[in-house]
């Protein structure tokens, strides 16, 4: 499960062989939550309110490298870094 990004104690990560619809998995301790890279939604899981705000804004900066990751890991191949929030 390779990590794409870290900031702000939040780690991103995406896994390979991956079910639909595209996301990814935002971690912040004990936390944790998968993110649909399509609309920028919380799929499942549960995070601080303001760090699902950081996240949201990340995800919406990054959107097109998301959508990317996503088609290099469906082709089993390492995905990019993706900067940190701005």
């Amino acid at each position: 499960m390779p990590e794409i990004s870290r900031f702000l104690g939040i780690i991103i990560k995406m896994y390979f062989d991956e079910h639909n619809p595209p996301h990814f998995h935002a971690y912040y301790g004990e936390h944790s939550a998968s993110v649909s890279i399509s609309d920028i939604k919380v799929l499942n899981g549960k995070l601080p309110k303001k760090i699902e705000a950081l996240i949201i804004e990340w995800a919406k900066q990054y959107k097109k490298e998301l959508r990317e990751n996503w088609q290099l890991m469906e082709e089993r191949n390492s995905p990019n870094k993706i900067p940190p929030l701005q």
